[in-house]
């Protein structure tokens, strides 16, 4: 953490629970081969899925996991919140209405 801004500091609900979660979502779309796979497999085999697809289910964590692990994406997942609170904090305004107004501006 730089002690030069103290904008830079983080809470520990953002540490460990907000960023995490931007880390979630971006993981998800970064392995999303794997949750098609493991989704189209859930979606054939039904009540028989948990042990017809252990290989794709392994697979969808594995990657998943090797994400979470990534220091590299906390760092990005990181900078994007720090901004994202910035700009609440600019203009009290939440991300989801700021998107809203955007979506609206441009109709």
């Amino acid at each position: 953490m730089d002690s030069a801004n103290p904008d830079d500091f983080l809470r520990h609900v953002e540490k460990d629970v907000l960023i995490p979660k931007i880390m979630r979502e971006k993981a998800r779309v970064l392995c999303s081969d794997k949750v098609e796979v493991f989704t189209k497999c859930c979606q054939e085999n039904g009540i028989l899925m948990p042990v017809k697809c252990r290989s794709e289910n392994a697979a969808l964590k594995e990657c998943l996991i090797a994400h979470y692990k990534d220091p590299a994406l906390f760092e990005e997942c990181k900078q994007e919140y720090l901004k994202e609170r910035e700009e609440f904090r600019k203009t009290g305004i939440p991300l989801k209405k700021r998107q809203q107004q955007k979506e609206a501006n441009s109709i």
